[in-house]
């Protein structure tokens, strides 16, 4: 009972590492990439959708993304989408193509973009605690219903926190990496 408790935590906790990982990709670092807009909800067709399910994203060098729109007709709606973004990008159109020079990143942005990074760790971090606080109810919940031992519920709660633990120097670690990445002129 105890191990199935800590397996769902632990599951959870590494489902937060990725999401916090999915984020963090798109954030800028000074490179071309296409997770900086393939996530991007552009208006078409009366709904909402990503523009991966719109056009190509391609990066033909480290400082352009090109977006090839699967119906030409989107282009507008995938221009308007990329301005009312927080890239900071203005696209440029031939009709066919929608092309996004990426501009050298300034000291002010890179400190901005730091700033987000780490707002994202503590929102993971936050994420974290409320799967422990959770897994704690349930080993409460079965110790209340006499399906454990006290004892069995305090070592419970002991490897609950060494798991939070870990998964929290992880997020830290996913975090300082992308800082590093964001920094790097």
């Amino acid at each position: 009972m105890v191990n199935d408790v800590l397996r769902d935590a632990e599951g959870r906790m590494k489902k937060t590492a990725e999401a916090l990982r999915h984020h963090l990709s798109s954030i800028r670092t000074g490179r071309a990439s296409p997770a900086l807009v393939e996530d991007l909800q552009v208006e078409a067709y009366g709904d909402m959708l990503p523009l991966n399910q719109l056009a190509t994203i391609a990066t033909p060098d480290p400082r352009m993304i090109t977006i090839q729109p699967f119906d030409n007709s989107m282009i507008r709606a995938i221009e308007k989408a990329i301005q009312i973004s927080d890239l900071g990008m203005n696209p440029n159109n031939d009709g066919r193509v929608i092309r996004l020079n990426l501009p050298q990143l300034t000291e002010e942005r890179r400190k901005d973009l730091v700033k987000q990074v780490r707002s994202r760790v503590e929102e993971s971090k936050i994420a974290l605690r409320n799967v422990r606080r959770e897994a704690l109810d349930d080993l409460k919940q079965l110790e209340s219903e006499k399906m454990i031992s006290e004892d069995d519920q305090r070592r419970g709660g002991d490897k609950l926190q060494e798991l939070v633990d870990k998964a929290t120097k992880e997020l830290e670690q996913i975090g300082a990496h992308k800082e590093a990445e964001v920094m790097e002129i």
